[in-house]
């Protein structure tokens, strides 16, 4: 393990220690989250309409951990609120995490928080473990290191900076800055190969956070369609500025395209200068941008594919009311995607020849001259008798 990689961990180890000591099952108000297993429920007191609920249930519950193991609690109130993102049906046998509240000897307040989903999640997380070390090995268990790293610094530093009123476009170019290290390190070390993708990756999302935010006043976008915005707004006293978070969230989602798109150039441009050292700069950068015209197209489809996918119901909700086109397009929450989409796609645009053009000085020298023969210089492999 060499340097830079043991120094990342230690790193992610810090982060990982100051998470467990602040989000252990004691928490600081006095109130521990807890498993707990569903015993009986009552359902008297419920209104179903198809998956539509309203009233509450009486749900007698089994304590799994903590200081009570096997302590059964009854009358625990599971309240529907008609809120169906948030509304939970539970049966006998299925397991929740509660807050429990004591007063030195026997819990007595008790609070629903959501079934315990971390059993599937485990195994998703173990599913992409294995696929990624039984396919990838070494580099597979930096990424890894690098997933886990992206996690954690965006919980434990962007998110309590963003709280205590920070600067959002400050705060979040210092973690893209923070994560584009990391996982460019992490994945493909420190060479000329990782500076390129770095450093195209960069300029490119400075060019796309001002292009954001240069929409976002034009279009009087202020970032209240986020999901909760309007809850963390009034729970924070109204002082956060949403437009800027919202600025800050199209940067870090454009990062990770940004940075897939880099990794690629700068890997493909690595791969021609190894096999034809011979290249001079301009014919270098020709290939890159050859290379970069179709990374480029499918990418930004990619990146609207999985944007779609996050407003499908809002998509399938315009079209029950067959609202028009005009309408739709103005109306600001779909106005507020577009913009996501777009400055997006434009990083990918961006950040392709940048590293392109980067990669191509740091292999083969500064000079674009073009050779005096136009005839295009063969890449190796090449049959010329075709």
């Amino acid at each position: 393990m060499n340097k830079a990689v043991m120094l990342m961990t230690a790193f992610l180890a810090a982060l990982l220690l100051g998470w467990w000591q602040h989000h252990d099952i004691a928490r600081t108000d006095g109130v521990m989250e807890l498993r707990a297993e569903v015993l009986q429920a009552d359902d008297s007191r419920l209104i179903t309409q198809g998956q539509a609920r309203l009233g509450s249930q009486l749900l007698t519950l089994r304590l799994k951990n903590g200081p009570w193991p096997e302590r059964q609690l009854t009358h625990v109130v599971n309240i529907f609120n008609g809120t169906m993102e948030f509304d939970e049906y539970y049966q006998p046998g299925d397991s929740l995490i509660v807050a429990v509240s004591d007063n030195g000897q026997d819990p007595v307040r008790v609070q629903i928080l959501a079934r315990d989903r971390l059993v599937t999640l485990g195994i998703l997380c173990a599913i992409l473990l294995l696929s990624l070390l039984l396919y990838a090995g070494k580099t597979g268990a930096r990424a890894l290191l690098s997933f886990a790293g992206c996690v954690l610094i965006l919980w434990q530093l962007l998110i309590p900076q963003l709280l205590a009123g920070g600067s959002a476009i400050l705060w979040s170019s210092v973690c893209v800055v923070a994560l584009v290290v990391l996982i460019l390190g992490s994945v493909a070390g420190f060479s000329r190969k990782s500076v390129a993708a770095f450093t195209g990756t960069l300029l490119g999302l400075i060019i796309t956070g001002v292009l954001g935010w240069w929409a976002c006043n034009l279009m009087h976008l202020d970032g209240m369609t986020q999901v909760m915005a309007q809850s963390l707004f009034f729970e924070t006293g109204m002082t956060l500025d949403l437009r800027q978070i919202f600025c800050a969230a199209i940067i870090i989602g454009a990062s990770g395209a940004a940075m897939d798109v880099a990794i690629e150039m700068a890997a493909t441009m690595e791969e021609i200068y190894i096999h034809r050292p011979d290249l001079n700069a301009w014919q270098l950068l020709r290939s890159g941008f050859n290379v970069g015209n179709v990374v480029i197209g499918t990418m930004t489809t990619t990146l609207l594919l999985a944007y779609s996918g996050g407003f499908l119901t809002l998509m399938m909700m315009f079209s029950q009311r067959q609202a028009s086109l005009l309408q739709i397009l103005n109306m600001k929450v779909v106005a507020a995607e577009l913009t996501r989409i777009l400055v997006g796609s434009c990083s990918l645009v961006i950040v392709a020849p940048l590293t392109a053009w980067i990669a191509a000085g740091l292999y083969c020298g500064w000079s674009f001259s073009r050779p005096e023969s136009n005839a295009s210089v063969p890449l190796a492999g090449t049959d010329m008798r075709r």
